[in-house]
């Protein structure tokens, strides 16, 4: 979401990951109508096989800690009422990497890699500072992706 030209391998989700800001935790938390208008808008998006359900603290995904500075507007697809913001591609990579190899979070990897024209000194930045959950198998997952998504930076 928010790419232009996006591949047919990569354009396939069904579902809206969510990344939770610590600001906002508590007021969501406390916000009946939030968890009612989730539940509405899976309702109306499940005869398109879409739906919203990974809704995650910016401490349960790996990110850099200062990855808030630079969310991006995602202007697409077009909204009426909704404004939708997306991690810095950075970042995206980043959170590609929490399934280890996964197929397509690597050919997600490789579109980022491209389409952000993302360097390895950026990347080696990110890596250096990445926030990983204390879970002994997201320290594995990031070690598997580490030498994959590095590959990807030197062969472009």
């Amino acid at each position: 979401m928010g790419f232009d030209n996006v591949p047919e391998a990569v354009g396939h989700s069904l579902d809206l990951d969510v990344i939770l800001r610590f600001s906002e935790i508590q007021r969501l938390e406390n916000d009946d109508q939030f968890w009612e208008a989730q539940q509405q808008l899976n309702k109306t998006l499940v005869t398109s096989g879409l739906y919203m359900t990974h809704l995650f603290q910016e401490d349960q995904v790996f990110l850099r800690p200062e990855w808030e500075k630079y969310i991006q507007p995602a202007l697409r697809p077009s909204t009426r009422w909704l404004k939708f913001f997306r991690p810095d591609t950075v970042d995206l990579i980043l959170t590609k990497m929490m399934r280890g190899t996964d197929a397509q979070d690597m050919e997600d990897v490789e579109f980022l890699v491209r389409q952000g024209n993302i360097t390895r000194a950026q990347m080696e930045q990110a890596f250096a500072t990445v926030r990983i959950p204390d879970v002994e198998e997201l320290h594995a997952a990031f070690q598997e992706a580490l030498h994959k998504v590095r590959q990807t930076l030197t062969s472009r």
